[in-house]
């Protein structure tokens, strides 16, 4: 077993709801990523973050991208970091159609950090940093 240092793992969250964004930063810092926060898909695709992202933890339902839409943009992009999705609303359909597209994990929100800290140590099991 393989024993992963968690601070070369810079994690972006994109969430339009800032007190999601506060307590998954708080959540993933006192784990040791460095933690990234984005307000929107667009906010996060005009950062020099996706080219250093080793996982992405995005919302489903954002105004004007959605998370999906924002996982297809990223992969043009040619960044192949694996996709956490978080949703409040959550659904089996798109839950399907997210995984399909190569999510790791989907989330219905609220869920426990715990659940969500299992699915960051799953995304990055396969060694997703950026130039790796």
């Amino acid at each position: 077993m393989r024993v992963v240092l968690s601070v070369l793992f810079r994690i972006s969250v994109v969430d339009d709801d800032a007190l999601v964004r506060t307590a998954t930063n708080n959540l993933l810092k006192s784990r040791g990523y460095i933690v990234r926060t984005f307000a929107s898909g667009d906010e996060f695709l005009g950062s020099p973050q996706l080219d250093e992202t080793s996982c992405v933890i995005a919302d489903v339902q954002m105004p004007v991208m959605s998370g999906l839409e924002l996982l297809t943009h990223t992969r043009a992009r040619g960044c192949d970091a694996p996709f956490i999705f978080i949703t409040a609303f959550p659904d089996d359909r798109v839950r399907a159609r997210a995984l399909s597209a190569g999510a790791t994990c989907f989330l219905a929100k609220p869920f426990s950090g715990r659940k969500l800290i299992k699915c960051v140590d799953l995304a990055l099991q396969a060694d997703h940093r950026p130039g790796a």
